[in-house]
């Protein structure tokens, strides 16, 4: 006895269809998880592009289910490409169209994630070495009761 995977909590089934109507359905499913996936890919990065990091933040439990769901309907796809195409020829075209439309919005999102990430590593830098420096300030000469002085300090905190 095989397992059978949960397909209650998915919009469509791994199952290869054996009618049109289950091409067709399964085609129609993939497409509408493709296109909430876009649309919070799209809220996300105009948030992103906004500065609101927080409220882009917020999206990232339904991006990760939306994105599950995607990645599992095209490797279905994939697989039964050729059942799709033959019961489903435009619907499976349509899919074709929209994944390939799919693809610049989303590397539009990474790059602007990517540019975010990095001006936020960038700026956690500059203020640990702005902190660092106000500690290297010290003389690092012997005190004047004669005692060597002290290693290098870590910094204690910007407030």
């Amino acid at each position: 006895m095989t397992a059978q995977p949960d397909t209650s909590t998915h919009p469509f089934s791994l199952d290869r269809p054996a009618s049109k109507q289950e091409a067709e359905n399964f085609c129609s499913a993939l497409s509408g998880t493709m296109e909430a996936l876009l649309s919070v890919i799209e809220m996300e990065t105009d948030l992103v592009r906004a500065g609101k990091l927080k409220e882009a933040g917020e999206l990232q439990a339904d991006k990760a289910r939306l994105i599950h769901e995607y990645t599992r309907g095209m490797m279905s796809a994939k697989d039964h490409a050729v059942a799709l195409g033959n019961l489903a020829p435009a619907a499976t075209q349509s899919l074709r169209r929209q994944h390939g439309e799919f693809q610049p919005v989303l590397r539009i999102n990474l790059a602007v994630l990517a540019t975010a990430r990095e001006v936020t590593n960038n700026i956690v830098t500059s203020v640990a070495k702005a902190v660092g420096a106000k500690n290297a300030t010290a003389p690092t000469t012997y005190g004047r009761t004669g005692a060597s002085p002290n290693g290098p300090q870590s910094a204690q905190g910007i407030a």
